[in-house]
């Protein structure tokens, strides 16, 4: 028997992907929002693919927003792209 591939879709681009393919990014409780290595930590989940422009995408769209049902500060989508750009160098 084939095991599940759990999928998920990217807030960017609206494509459905892997879930190891994603980056989660999660509110916690605390309203704070964050990226989610591990994809394990408690809090409501979004998934953006590794990929600048997807980010992009779901800043113009305010896909994230809707996804975290809360508002999103400049600074942390700053915080972002440093890291999904440090992923790629990877």
């Amino acid at each position: 028997m084939n095991k599940k591939i759990p999928m998920r879709q990217c807030v960017g681009c609206r494509q459905m992907k892997s879930k190891r393919e994603l980056l989660r990014v999660i509110r916690t409780a605390e309203d704070a929002v964050l990226i989610d290595t591990t994809g394990k930590k408690n809090g409501r989940g979004a998934y953006l693919c590794k990929d600048p422009e997807c980010l992009s995408k779901a800043m113009k769209g305010k896909g994230l927003e809707r996804s975290l049902k809360t508002a999103i500060p400049t600074e942390i989508y700053a915080d972002f792209e440093k890291e999904i750009k440090e992923l790629e160098t990877r």
